[in-house]
């Protein structure tokens, strides 16, 4: 979003710290816009985000996402216009939550079927 179109009391997508909301433009500094988060699309991603899906990774952080009400700073360039009706905050945690943990359980039982491949190969090419 260009920075001039960022103006207070506009309702945008905003993306931060692997998260993305829905919130209310309150101020910009040209660089950076100041938004108060009302819903959440995208819960925040789990873990070390240099080390990403790296279990063993020295510091495994816990993410949680924005509260409603609560008010952050993103580059404006994470800043998008947004048209429709806000959805109540609690049940968009939820539901991103739901989301993210699904992702997590898909990505889980796909590094499973995985590992059993690659076990079978494994005793191919010894054989």
């Amino acid at each position: 979003m260009n920075e001039p179109n960022a103006t207070p009391g506009q309702i945008v997508k905003a993306a931060y710290k692997t998260g993305e909301y829905i919130a209310e433009v309150v101020e910009s500094d040209g660089r950076r816009v100041l938004v108060q988060v009302h819903a959440v699309l995208q819960h925040p991603t789990q873990g070390d985000l240099h080390h990403p899906y790296d279990p063993d990774a020295p510091m495994f952080h816990e993410r949680r996402a924005s509260a409603y009400g609560e008010k952050v700073w993103v580059p404006a360039a994470a800043v998008k216009p947004y048209d429709g009706a806000i959805p109540p905050y609690k049940e968009t945690l939820m539901t991103a939550l739901g989301a993210e943990m699904e992702r997590m359980d898909r990505l889980q039982r796909w590094a499973q079927r995985s590992l059993e491949r690659l076990r079978s190969l494994e005793k191919d090419y010894k054989g």
